[in-house]
């Protein structure tokens, strides 16, 4: 039996790597360095920096370094953790950057105009731009101040521009940040700029979109999120409008947890001067006027029931039902206000909901007798303050009652 020989092996052998397989070294200094060198020849001309930024990147590999090209454009130089600028290498920082700009907006409109040519020229950047401003508006604290209003008001016109979505505003929100002020004073200047720009309207909307408008109190320091030092902040900058956007969320957030509460009430069979006591409490706590409560109350009752099909069903089974609630619907309808409201309410029902279309003059006779709403109140929206929602149907069911209520001091009622 033969036995295999062993195949000799040289030693020191050396193995050929193909140049696809290898892997370029990560050298952010060197493309740094790169750059910095091209800016400036520019002599701080903000044209010529634009043509050079264009040209390079079929030089430089901005796909791989993007961030850092966003770093020397910002910043001066390669920013590392805490906001300071590297020193290493041939050309650590530029003068051709927004931190050595001036803060005046026509010197950072210019600015702009960079960052918009240059991600007009390579689409590619502008997610890599987003993702470099959620890194540097994290590195604030370690900016000068006038570094960042320079970077606040920039932020302002990109977020205008479309250039980042507002919602980089919220990694703000971060301790270190927030505890000094520092957040706060950020965002300010990011509003002041962009209502100056593009108007209060346009403001109030980028909050919406970014979802900031729910967590604007997050921005402020533990020790000074009141409703008093919020609008202290914002009114003393001529923000009133931020001021009514919170106490609109606010108050829809209060108006959410009141439903609830009435609801879980109602499902724990609590008794209606229960139900009255803790509601009342909840609306003077949070300021929801009674007008407002009256309609939550009508809605969580109607939502609590499951309506039958049958039109010529539906009747009977609403006004008991409803009649287990007069009680709690009279408790809150001690104004003019809040009864037109309710009848106002009702009338938006009955024409959402088709197999209500007859049931309405009942509904609101039904709380003429339980005292909920008042002659003078059916009157007034028969008259001028009714909805156009199904008006002709709906003033014509309650002609023959309007008619009794005018001109007859007692009798019987019949529609």
């Amino acid at each position: 039996m033969s036995q295999k020989t062993e195949r000799p092996v040289l030693s020191g052998q050396r193995i050929k790597t193909r140049k696809r397989d290898e892997k370029e070294k990560y050298d952010p200094t060197g493309f740094r360095d790169a750059v910095i060198a091209g800016l400036e020849k520019t002599g701080g001309d903000l044209d010529q920096v634009s043509k050079y930024l264009n040209n390079a990147g079929n030089k430089l590999d901005y796909r791989r370094y993007g961030e850092v090209l966003f770093d020397i454009l910002i910043a001066g130089g390669l920013l590392v953790p805490g906001g300071s600028i590297s020193q290493d290498g041939e050309h650590p920082c530029t003068q051709c950057c927004i931190f050595n700009a001036s803060e005046d907006m026509e010197s950072l409109r210019n600015q702009e105009q960079v960052f918009i040519n240059l991600m007009r020229r390579h689409k590619y950047l502008e997610k890599m731009f987003e993702e470099e401003m959620r890194k540097v508006l994290v590195f604030i604290k370690g900016f000068t101040p006038s570094e960042r209003v320079k970077l606040a008001r920039m932020t302002a016109l990109w977020i205008a521009n479309g250039s980042v979505p507002p919602g980089v505003l919220l990694v703000l929100i971060n301790e270190h940040l927030v505890k000094d002020n520092i957040a706060l004073d950020f965002l300010v200047e990011v509003f002041v700029t962009f209502k100056q720009e593009k108007g209060i309207s346009s403001l109030t909307q980028a909050l919406k979109k970014g979802l900031i408008e729910k967590r604007l109190m997050e921005f402020f320091p533990l020790n000074k999120r009141s409703d008093d030092y919020f609008k202290s902040v914002f009114v003393g900058k001529d923000l009133t409008d931020i001021v009514k956007l919170h106490e609109a969320r606010a108050n829809q957030e209060a108006k959410r947890d009141l439903q609830q509460l009435l609801n879980d009430a109602i499902n724990d069979n609590k008794s209606p001067t229960e139900i009255i006591e803790d509601v009342k409490e909840a609306a003077v706590k949070s300021n929801i006027s009674e007008h407002e409560v009256i309609g939550l109350i009508w809605t969580t009752v109607m939502s609590m029931a499951e309506w039958n099909k049958k039109e010529e069903l539906v009747a009977d089974q609403a006004l008991k039902h409803l009649k287990q609630h007069t009680q709690l619907l009279q408790a809150f309808t001690t104004t003019d206000r809040a009864e037109l409201a309710l009848i106002l309410k009702v009338q938006e029902f009955c024409y959402d909901n088709m197999n209500f279309m007859k049931v309405f003059s009942k509904i609101i006779l039904l709380f003429y007798k339980a005292e909920v709403v008042s002659e003078h109140s059916i009157i007034k929206w028969y008259k001028e303050a009714h909805s156009p929602k199904g008006k002709m149907h709906f003033l014509e069911q309650m002609r023959k009652f309007i008619e009794w209520l005018q001109n007859a001091e007692e009798g019987r009622i019949v529609i």
